[in-house]
């Protein structure tokens, strides 16, 4: 059931661009990788990396020498590496900060089909490759979110006790609340972001349009408020959800948060977790779940127990009318006996009240046991 629901949300939550929007090709002069369609760039390393899930992802770093941060992107839906390659390299250069970004499982030219545990696999891939291979530290990186992104980017962010910082860009507060606002959380929900925004300890910037017509505003106004470590917001009046980067204040303040961030001390204070203690912070999310479906679980149990207290109430008014019945009727014997030309009447009066009592008690039971049995039915 489990990996049905996953496949089934897989096929709502993810859009890859067909065609891809670029293919990838080795430079015969220099040896290197290079994007298609784009202006090679001695600033701009494309790489392969393999996640934990066994596919093949594409990710590009664009180096920035004076850059004392880096910026690890998740991309939003409907995107890939070919369509980001500017932006990347734009944010780079006008945010002086080095700039990781890749593409999830079944996007572009990585392998593999998209879900929401692959875009785990994959940024897992990506910040293992800024820390082994250019020797980037977790002090030192700011995770992007954008969009769908926003899932990947707090996974990993819950997980790195010392992260610098975090931008949500048109974050979701979860998979299913983007079609439709339900109150709680779902077991075969995906991207519970409402669930783990509390977890994260560092700064958080949010970013999001308020005329959005795909993930609606209040997405992330909520997941602002759920902050521990709240940055000043970008509410830009009239934005959408493809057209952020368009509006000046945009940049101006991604400018003024990365130079924050810049003259905060690293987060170096906390100590490291345990393996114990990160489980259980994980574990803390599915157990708000259990601990709702147990609610329900008890509901359902009383509202079961209303229902066999109804039908023995009902049970019981019967037994009164028949024992109101029964007093009539002894009172009447009881006149009967004084005549004994009535005695053999009455003896056969007996007979025939203690088989009709016999019956409306079988009847009685009989009664019990069905509704009992319609109450077990439809619980099952």
């Amino acid at each position: 059931m489990g990996s049905a629901t996953s496949s089934m949300a897989a096929k709502f939550a993810f859009f890859p661009p067909d065609p891809p929007s670029y293919s990838v090709y080795v430079d015969e002069p220099t040896g290197k990788l290079r994007i298609s369609d784009v202006h090679p760039r001695d600033d701009v390393d494309v790489v392969k990396l393999s996640t934990k899930k066994g596919n093949e992802i594409v990710a590009m770093f664009v180096k920035n020498p004076c850059a004392s941060l880096t910026l690890l992107y998740s991309h939003g839906n409907a995107a890939d590496l070919g369509q980001m390659y500017h932006i990347f390299t734009e944010l780079s250069l006008h945010l002086g900060v080095n700039l990781m970004g890749y593409d999830y499982s079944g996007y572009g030219q990585s392998s593999g089909k998209p879900s929401e545990q692959d875009t785990y696999a994959d940024i897992e891939a990506a910040y293992k490759c800024l820390e082994e291979t250019y020797g980037i530290k977790e002090e030192d990186v700011i995770l992007y979110g954008q969009s769908v992104g926003s899932g990947p980017a707090l996974e990993l962010a819950i997980r790195l006790p010392h992260l610098r910082a975090v931008v949500l860009h048109s974050p979701i507060l979860s998979g299913l609340r983007v079609m439709y606002p339900v109150k709680k959380t779902f077991w075969f929900d995906i991207y519970k972001n409402i669930d783990k925004i509390p977890f994260v300890n560092c700064p958080v910037l949010v970013i999001h349009g308020t005329e959005d017509e795909v993930v609606d505003f209040s997405h992330g106004k909520q997941l602002w408020e759920l902050c521990k470590e709240k940055y000043e917001p970008l509410w830009l009046k009239g934005g959408n959800h493809c057209n952020l980067e368009l509006y000046p204040e945009y940049l101006r303040h991604l400018r003024k948060f990365i130079s924050a961030i810049e003259k905060l001390p690293r987060v170096q204070s906390l100590p490291e977790p345990s393996a114990d203690q990160l489980e259980s912070s994980l574990k803390t999310i599915d157990n708000k779940e259990k601990a709702r479906s147990s609610t329900d679980q008890k509901e359902k149990s009383r509202s079961s127990t209303g229902q066999r207290e109804k039908s023995r109430l009902s049970t019981d008014g019967r037994e009164k009318s028949r024992t109101s019945t029964d007093k009539r009727e002894k009172s009447r014997k009881s006149t009967d006996r004084s005549g004994k030309a009535r005695n053999s009447t009455d003896q056969s009066e007996r007979a025939r009240n203690s088989f009709d009592r016999l019956g409306d008690m079988v009847r009685s039971v009989g009664l019990c046991n069905v509704d009992c049995l319609k109450h077990a039915a439809l619980e099952a």
